[in-house]
């Protein structure tokens, strides 16, 4: 057994584990050799971890360029950008799970707006925040572009 590095914990760790194991029991994705992608958002597991500093109001952003779902209609891919705003109390979700969640939307059928409303409603009920905001910006198809903005709370000044 192996002392983690000073200042991370005093726990001991046996080899081969990882420190955030020990200091995060709950987040299983993340140390994961193997990922599993879900193949739609009831499948995901949003995971999330101890906020370090809930008395203070920071806002924490997630920048998704990638996202991408299908058109319920015509089956169609549709793509677009994510990027969502909050501003944690006592938890924060844990980014490889939010990867693995917005992942789940590719083969999945929604409408844009649907999409951005499901992903607030998620998330929220994931960690409870005190404020957050949900953004799909999505490319143009049949030249209109959608952009679509939910939020939850009410965001401190």
């Amino acid at each position: 057994m192996k002392k983690a590095a000073a200042g991370k914990s005093n726990k001991t760790v046996k080899k081969g584990s990882s420190a955030s194991t020990v200091n995060h029991p709950t987040l299983t994705l993340l140390n994961r050799n193997h990922t599993e992608y879900p193949t739609n958002p009831d499948q995901a597991k949003l995971e999330t971890f101890d906020n370090a500093y809930p008395k203070r109001n920071y806002v924490i952003t997630f920048d998704c360029p990638e996202y991408s779902s299908l058109c319920p209609v015509t089956n169609q891919p549709d793509y677009g950008h994510i990027t969502i705003n909050y501003i944690a109390d006592r938890k924060c979700i844990e980014s490889k799970a939010l990867k693995l969640y917005l992942f789940s939307f590719r083969n999945f059928n929604t409408f844009h707006e649907e999409a951005v409303n499901r992903i607030l409603t998620d998330l929220t009920a994931a960690c409870s925040p005190r404020w957050m905001e949900v953004i799909g910006d999505f490319m143009p198809r049949g030249g209109i572009a959608i952009k679509v903005r939910a939020s939850e709370g009410k965001k401190p000044e």
